[in-house]
């Protein structure tokens, strides 16, 4: 395996399904989409050297071959050490673009849960929404993370801007418990008796 102390080796994935079912085509293009890979050309994909990506492409391979289709894959060394960097660049801009995305979504989220606050409607219901929505950007940024093999520079802000909106959806379900328990604080000057007997002065 290559040490990638000293620079990353790469894989080149090479996959064609013709004559093959035509659902393996976008299984093929969804699983190198996930993995992050770079095209160079169609069908022809540049990945990291990396266990997980090893693992993968290689059973994304063996199901190929199984469905009818063909494909290779091949080790590589980057010996010229611009062109490599050019090739990390890429895939930082790809991934940049991927967390620029989750920067721009992020704003509407936590203006929602100040407009509903004020609006005076943070609920218990309003929190179990906004909970599931947070934790779908936090899987988003958990896949483009996976991917995300020479730490791209938007990652660190996009990873900031969640935790900014969990804190803001933290602070709103504060507001909801305190405008959905019930008034247990007596009047002052005026020690607390129970309701029945309330009732009968």
């Amino acid at each position: 395996m290559t040490d990638h102390t000293e620079g990353p080796g790469w894989l080149l994935v090479s996959v064609s399904t013709a004559g093959a079912a035509p659902t393996l085509r976008v299984q093929v293009w969804r699983k190198l989409r996930s993995l992050g890979a770079l095209y160079l050309q169609q069908s022809v994909c540049l990945l990291p050297e990396r266990e997980q990506t090893l693992r993968q492409v290689r059973r994304l391979l063996d199901r190929v071959r199984q469905q009818g289709g063909t494909g290779r894959l091949l080790r590589l060394t980057l010996t010229d050490a611009a062109e490599e960097r050019q090739v990390i660049g890429e895939f930082n801009a790809a991934r940049d673009a991927e967390y620029t995305e989750v920067l721009e979504r992020l704003p509407a989220f936590r203006v929602e849960l100040a407009t509903e606050r004020e609006r005076g409607r943070a609920t218990y219901a309003e929190v179990e929404e906004s909970e599931a929505d947070l934790e779908r950007f936090r899987s988003w940024m958990a896949k483009i993370a996976a991917r995300d093999y020479f730490a791209a520079p938007a990652g660190a802000a996009a990873g900031a801007a969640i935790e900014e909106a969990a804190a803001d959806l933290a602070a709103f379900e504060q507001a909801a418990l305190a405008a959905e328990a019930p008034a247990t604080v007596p009047s002052p000057g005026r020690p607390s008796m129970p309701a029945s007997e309330e009732q009968q002065t």
